[in-house]
């Protein structure tokens, strides 16, 4: 039979044949005098456990001593199960994460971690490029800090998101993403008072709010991230905010 018919009995195609010719998994026979390759029954077989191998999820690069039964196939079995167990595991916390993020409506991007505290804010009427580019901060910081900064994080998101604290929060940065050219010097002193005062009830004591010393350029990151997208009277309120809490903090 010709390389078509084959083909077609075994349900796949001509070009699949030929991928098997080319890693060695089934011989290409020579030309005849009609210049075609013929193939018989046996090539069919062939062909048949090759699809059969690759059902169960066995890569071609395994098949040849499957093929030529020099391998082990009960060892081969197990290490396909044990692999399948792996990936179930995988999808399933996948799914999980899915599911978690869909409870509280937040984007796939979201630190899963972090969901249920962004729903707040979303609740408080967070939108928009606020909601974006917390979203994108929370990822990066969640990202550079860790395992071990993981709890902190939360705690800090937690606290930020308390019912009585997130409208506040909400308003205050709704009112800094307007600030421009034309806002009053005195306007801006007053949103960063406010914002430092917010901020360092959320922080906490200086105890408290301690970080372990390899968190610093992750901090330096995150505020680079930060004021990259700030105007000057953005960056300014800003600075007044950071210097407000140090002051807080040390009396």
């Amino acid at each position: 039979m010709r390389s078509g018919e084959l083909a077609t009995l075994a349900g796949v195609t001509v070009r699949t044949l030929r991928h098997y010719h080319q890693v060695g998994l089934l011989t290409e026979p020579e030309r005849g005098g009609n210049g075609y390759r013929s193939y018989d029954v046996h090539d069919l077989v062939r062909v048949l456990r090759i699809r059969r191998l690759a059902s169960l999820g066995i890569p071609l690069d395994r098949m040849p001593g499957l093929l030529d039964d020099t391998d082990d196939a009960a060892a081969v079995l197990d290490d396909l199960d044990h692999e399948l167990a792996e990936q179930i595991e995988r999808l399933t916390s996948q799914r999980r994460t899915i599911a978690h993020l869909r409870d509280h409506r937040a984007g796939p991007d979201v630190p899963p971690e972090l969901a249920p505290f962004f729903a707040a804010f979303a609740r408080a009427g967070a939108g928009g490029d606020i909601a974006r580019a917390d979203r994108e901060g929370s990822l990066l910081l969640s990202h550079l800090a860790g395992e071990a900064g993981a709890a902190q994080i939360t705690e800090f998101y937690r606290r930020m998101s308390e019912e009585d604290r997130a409208p506040l929060i909400v308003d205050i940065v709704t009112i800094f993403e307007q600030l421009g050219p034309d806002s009053d010097p005195d306007d801006i002193d007053s949103l960063a008072l406010r914002f430092a005062d917010v901020m360092a009830d959320v922080v906490g004591t200086p105890e408290s709010s301690d970080l372990p010393a390899e968190f610093d350029a992750a901090l330096d990151l995150v505020g680079e991230f930060v004021t990259a997208r700030l105007n000057d009277q953005q960056r300014r309120a800003l600075d007044q905010v950071m210097s407000r809490m140090s002051e807080l903090y040390t009396g």
